[in-house]
């Protein structure tokens, strides 16, 4: 059988990325009729398809356009899986509410929506939300419909200070919050320090982890001082005029020629300053350097060390955050060893 699923990611991968759509669905009802169970189905071949898609891209085998294109299609497949009649059924009785949805300014909703349709097969009734919900909104949501659990999910660590407002925000009005999504670290790490009740890696996972019932609700977390701090609320503040600034005052051939989008990549370097200060960790900001490294470099052929003058040109303004210049520091060593 495992044998059987690997043959359907590479099918399917092979549909999504011609952007097939009716081939692709193909490929998962027949995955149906051959006998490989529906959760089998969405947890171990669409979401592996859906997972190799940044790899891919990254590693500069595929475009942006098919990346896309492969996250759409694969919205299409999950779409005609769950309304199939055989899957769609009812909540069971006593099984509970949950509300899933993507945090303010998350707009990589697939892993949402596969949550929402793997605890559907298990008997949930699921409101999902979808990508980028408000916060007001999504608290509306909470009271209008009374959950057991909200399921919040963030996949870039810039949404980290929106997901921190959202969790306080849902669990405010008395419903316990389970997080989930590359934002909140590999180990759950974020989650835990902005006060998720529980915290899952994956789909299957969180389901899992449901299945005991709704998370208990954990004793408030004592504010740590840097959350919101100073020195992130001065970067939030300033952020926009940064970005113009070292954008418009990078020596021709230094940087605004070397990077594909410099605006863009600016900004995202900033972005990610910013949650690093938010959650008072180093190795967040050095991480995300040494992927974009890598990126540049495989997509543009583009040498890490271009990202230094976007660095110094950070550290030279800001002279007044010692917790900015660490990390600054840290990550120019990264790009130099890259």
């Amino acid at each position: 059988m495992r044998h059987d699923v690997g043959e359907r990611v590479e099918t399917l991968w092979a549909a999504a990325t011609a952007g097939d759509e009716y081939a692709a669905a193909d490929v998962a009802l027949g995955a149906l009729d051959a006998g490989i169970p529906m959760e089998t189905l969405l947890l171990d071949v669409v979401a592996a398809v859906q997972s190799r898609v940044g790899l891919e891209w990254a590693a500069n085998r595929i475009s942006i356009a098919q990346e896309h294109t492969v996250t759409a299609v694969n919205e299409r497949v999950l779409a005609a899986l769950a309304h199939l009649p055989s899957v769609r059924g009812n909540p069971e009785p006593g099984r509970g509410r949950i509300t899933v949805a993507c945090v303010q300014g998350e707009w990589h909703a697939f892993p949402a929506r596969l949550l929402a349709e793997v605890l559907r097969l298990r008997g949930w009734h699921v409101d999902y939300l979808g990508a980028q919900v408000p916060t007001p909104h999504l608290v509306a949501h909470l009271h209008r419909t009374n959950p057991d659990a909200a399921a919040l999910s963030g996949s870039l660590a810039p949404r980290l200070p929106a997901a921190h407002a959202a969790i306080t925000s849902c669990q405010a009005v008395g419903t316990p919050v389970l997080a989930g999504g590359a934002a909140f670290g590999p180990d759950g790490r974020y989650a835990r320090l902005l006060g998720a009740d529980a915290w899952a890696p994956d789909a299957g996972a969180a389901a899992d982890l449901l299945a005991g019932g709704p998370p208990s609700r954990r004793p408030a977390p004592g504010r740590a001082p840097h959350l919101a701090g100073p020195e992130y609320a001065a970067l939030t503040g300033s952020a926009a005029d940064l970005v113009r600034g070292i954008v418009a005052e990078m020596a021709p051939g230094r940087v605004e020629h070397r990077l594909g989008h410099p605006a863009e990549d600016v900004a995202s370097v900033v972005d990610h300053l910013r949650a690093a200060l938010y959650v008072d960790d180093p190795g967040l900001f050095s991480s995300f350097v040494s992927w974009m490294a890598e990126v540049l470099t495989a997509r543009g052929g583009v040498p890490a060390r271009v990202l230094l003058p976007v660095l110094e040109a950070l550290t030279e303004r800001l002279p007044g955050s010692p917790r900015a210049l660490v990390m600054l520091e840290r990550a120019c060593d990264v790009a130099r060893r890259h």
